[in-house]
């Protein structure tokens, strides 16, 4: 290890784990304090399989010391037995490892049972009655988990075996069970379809390790799969054909020769129907089925949808001059006027705009509007806070896509489809610029033929965080209407926000101070991003108070995760500072600290739990005896185990993508050079209409105008345009 220096060969060791001084779960390294027999205590370091306070361990591996904690023993394997004393019994189980005993539970059942404890547990677990306070539920959660705990035993045997990290064994039994090593032989490149957080490269390790050829025929095939998925990741849809043989070949450490293996890969992907391919201006796009069938359903959709005569009847003229001469209660511009007559004289219709441009006030004059005429309608929004908002500046209901679809978990897709559809007449969603393929295809195969789509949204924020472009590409058709709101209304001409937001929507540089307006935008020029974190306390702890703004309803938005200024390091120092060290339980997980009080957002969808990527919430409580984490989603208390923990990640700051579709009071963005590869114009947009109350940038001057001159890198590959073009062809 760096900073040692061996003094003694190879040898073995054996004893009782006293305490861990340190554990890193995620790496599997240890640093820990063992008893041997009849021996004062030692300290042991190394990468091993889980261990557990109390477990007696042999320990292959040698003396180094260390300059600044002296001599230690660095193990190089160990081998794992279970505790044959009361004392190693009682640590054994109060250590957290199954889940439902902790301490005081490891006490009773030791001193009841005694040396047989552990037979007990396994072979009669209906004893455990025997102990006071422990019920029918509790006995159901300890008895799953030793069983679920022996399986990953063996698992972490056959990995160690291997010399593969064990660090997976849990992820790789809670999804195959009994299967796991089954699967491991035949095929481990499936890890990376099927378990979140074990990517194509963890996969093709265990491969390798399982003697797997660099050029076996699974390990191309992932490999290409590998390589449109990262494409997916960056929002597009397809792949050019060369391209994606050069990176497959970059990936795999292929050489020429094995063009062929390639070619061979493709042709059976396709024949397995795991791939579909386009031809356009003679070069060939390649994509995943999924990807390729959703595009192609959406233009389809929204072909029949349009085609298909509406059922209701307005009175057009009659609420065309209504609009024109009602002016007692809601002014209507002439863009909003013709966009609420598209809205109702065609079956989907979009409508456009930036911030004070009028979209609100257009969605509330359409709803009263089909409210007169006794029309059914159902807003929703993509996210739970986009949705908050416009039950806020509406006052009707809104709920999320994924509560109006219903998602099912035992079928793993939406109860709303196209053989049980929506029970509506119009479906207005808001914030649409950040639906993606997979969801606009389920939205238009649960919408009714005979129904009105209304999407409205921002085009010139950022993309959806999921693969597709379908607002622009909507747009970019020209075969649904749309209006583009582009008026700013007096009432918003005061807000530094707005006037800004359009400045550099229009390749200006925004203004820090014009007449009459709010001092709502703060430019802090600052070449240093080390000194962010002085600023952020200055603005915490004495701006925000002194504009009578929350800390709570404040949020640090950033271009980045990695950096000085991005949301790793952001988050670690922002919760030394509004969350402080506290005598309460905690969970530290890969170097990240989670504490009752943190705020943290979920970073997949999670159905079974009904929790949705970008959604924020705070740590209620932890609890270690049975291994829970429960965090508050809107008064919504949502348990997590332990292993589900990577779901989560702190949110004092995050990024300007996971923002999109919230709006918070105060919103922080740093900007320096360092996020050069990321400074984009609909990036910085995006930042800045966050913000209701206060936005302040921090940063350089350069890295601002590098921003608002990029507008490059906003095009996706998608053919959703080409598709809808060809549909009305």
């Amino acid at each position: 290890m760096r900073n040692t220096q061996n003094t003694d060969q190879s040898e073995n060791i054996t004893g009782t784990i006293e305490r861990f001084l340190y554990q890193d779960e995620e790496s599997q390294f240890y640093v820990f304090v063992l008893l041997p027999p009849k021996q004062t205590s030692i300290t042991v370091r190394g990468y091993l399989p889980s261990i557990s306070i109390g477990q007696e361990v042999i320990l292959l591996g040698s003396w180094v010391f260390h300059p600044k904690f002296g001599k230690q023993f660095e193990a190089k394997s160990c081998t794992t037995k279970l505790p044959t004393t009361l004392v190693g019994l009682k640590k054994y189980l109060g250590s957290g490892l199954i889940k439902g005993i902790g301490p005081s539970y490891a006490e009773k059942l030791v001193n009841s049972f005694g040396l047989e404890v552990l037979n007990i547990i396994d072979l009669e677990p209906e004893r455990l009655n025997e102990i006071p306070g422990i019920g029918k539920k509790r006995i159901e959660k300890i008895t799953l988990a030793w069983r679920d705990q022996k399986d990953i035993a063996d698992i972490m045997v056959f990995l160690q075996d291997k010399n593969i990290s064990p660090a997976y064994a849990a992820k790789i039994y809670k999804r195959y069970k009994q299967e796991s090593i089954a699967v491991l032989r035949e095929n481990p490149y499936r890890l990376a379809d099927d378990i979140w957080g074990i990517g194509f490269k963890i996969a093709d390790e265990i491969a390798q390790k399982l003697n797997f050829l660099p050029h076996a025929p699974q390990r191309i095939s992932a490999g290409i799969c590998y390589v449109i998925s990262q494409s997916t990741s960056q929002g597009h849809l397809y792949v050019e054909l060369t391209d994606l043989k050069t990176k497959t070949k970059e990936l795999l450490g292929l050489e020429i020769e094995h063009e062929t293996l390639i070619k061979q890969a493709l042709h059976t992907l396709y024949e397995k129907e795991k791939i579909k391919y386009i031809t356009h201006e003679n070069l060939h796009y390649i994509t995943l089925t999924q990807y390729y069938f959703s595009e192609k359903n959406i233009a389809q959709r929204i072909k029949i949808i349009s085609d298909q005569k509406s059922a209701l009847i307005f009175n057009i003229d009659e609420i065309y001059n209504k609009l024109r001469t009602d002016q007692s209660n809601i002014y209507l511009n002439e863009d909003q006027q013709r966009g609420i007559l598209s809205c109702l004289q065609s079956k989907i219709t979009v409508i456009t705009g930036g911030p004070g441009t009028g979209k609100t006030t257009l969605i509330k004059k359409l709803l009263s509007i089909l409210e007169d005429n006794a029309v059914s309608y159902k807003l929703a929004a993509p996210t739970g806070r986009a949705a908050k908002r416009i039950f806020e500046s509406t006052g009707r209901h809104a709920e999320t896509i994924h509560r109006l679809l219903e998602f099912d978990v035992a079928s793993m897709g939406f109860k709303h489809n196209e053989t049980n559809a929506l029970k509506l007449d119009y479906l207005i969603i808001d914030e649409a610029s950040m639906i993606d393929v997979f969801l606009a295809n389920s939205i238009l195969k649960a919408l009714p033929n005979r129904a009105h789509l209304v999407l409205i949204g921002d085009i010139d924020q950022l993309p959806s965080v999921g693969a597709g472009n379908i607002l622009s590409d909507l747009i970019a058709s020209k075969q649904v209407p749309c209006t583009r709101l582009i008026h700013i209304f007096r009432q918003a001409q005061d807000s530094l926000i707005v006037v800004n937001a359009h400045r550099i929507n229009n390749g200006e540089f925004p203004a820090t101070n014009l007449p009459n307006s709010r001092n709502d935008f703060i430019f802090i020029k600052e070449e240093n991003p080390e000194k962010v974190i002085d600023y952020l306390k200055r603005i915490l702890f004495a701006e925000l108070p002194k504009r009578n703004i929350s800390r709570d309803n404040a949020i640090v938005l950033t271009p980045m995760n990695r950096g000085a200024v991005g949301t790793h390091s952001l988050n670690h120092l922002l919760q030394e500072l509004l969350n402080p060290e506290t005598t309460r339980e905690k969970l530290s997980v890969a170097g990240v600290t989670y504490k009752p009080g943190d705020k943290v957002m979920q970073i997949r969808n999670n159905y079974d739990k009904k929790v949705f990527n970008g959604d924020i919430g705070v740590i209620d409580s932890v609890n270690h005896e049975d291994k829970e984490v429960f965090v508050n989603f809107s008064d919504n208390l949502i348990e997590y185990d332990f292993e589900e923990i990577k779901e989560l990640v702190l949110a004092y700051a995050i990024s300007i993508h996971k923002s999109q579709g919230s709006e918070y009071d105060a919103v922080i963005v740093p900007l320096f050079m360092q996020h050069f590869m990321l400074l984009q114009r609909n990036l910085l947009y995006t930042a800045l209409t966050r913000a209701k109350k206060l936005c302040i940038f921090i940063g350089q001057p350069k890295a601002l105008a590098m921003a608002i001159k990029n507008t490059k890198g906003t095009e996706r590959l998608t053919f959703l345009k080409k598709f809808l073009i060809e549909q009305t062809s």
